[in-house]
């Protein structure tokens, strides 16, 4: 029953799946021979790679394909070159994500910008209102005593025995 089934959804799938694959074909024709040009020199495709067209760059990709397919002693060194270029050169998605001279530019902005930030905390410092009044050292001290004095946590804290900590003391 299962093996039915299996069949005959593979029997209905079947003609969508040619017709995906025929209008597939029909949208991305293969290039034809009229079309191409020229070969393109291998001798200096490094220097020549960006002002390619796509037609022209898979016509190098082709060149490339039926040079390699000859023994790699046989090869000269321009078509060495152009292989190790077009296979991992600064292309595509290999490309450079920032310019030789960016470097210096990122460190002086980043310079900039934390000049700027220390330049605003200093003046916000300087401008801001004093500490409250509670936190002075003369104040935290009375507090202690003041724990002392309620027998505030006695168990591990302020009150217990042999307490050897600062208590509320915080500033030096």
């Amino acid at each position: 029953m299962y093996l039915a089934s299996a069949a005959r959804l593979a029997r209905q799938r079947a003609p969508a799946l040619r017709r995906c694959i025929a209008t597939t074909i029909a949208s991305h024709p293969p290039p034809s021979a009229s079309s191409s040009a020229a070969p393109i020199p291998l001798s200096n495709v490094e220097a020549s790679w960006t002002k390619l067209s796509p037609e022209e760059k898979a016509n190098v990709h082709q060149q490339l394909e039926e040079v390699q397919k000859k023994d790699w002693k046989e090869l000269s060194t321009d078509q060495k070159k152009a292989a190790y270029y077009v296979a991992f050169g600064p292309h595509g998605p290999r490309t450079p994500s920032s310019a030789p001279g960016d470097t210096f530019k990122i460190l002086l902005y980043t310079t900039a910008l934390v000049g700027v930030a220390g330049t605003l905390f200093l003046t916000l410092r300087a401008y801001a209102t004093p500490p409250p009044r509670t936190m002075s050292k003369e104040w935290e001290e009375a507090t202690n005593e003041r724990a002392l004095e309620m027998k505030l946590n006695p168990i591990s804290g302020i009150s217990s025995e042999g307490y050897a900590g600062k208590g509320f003391v915080q500033t030096k």
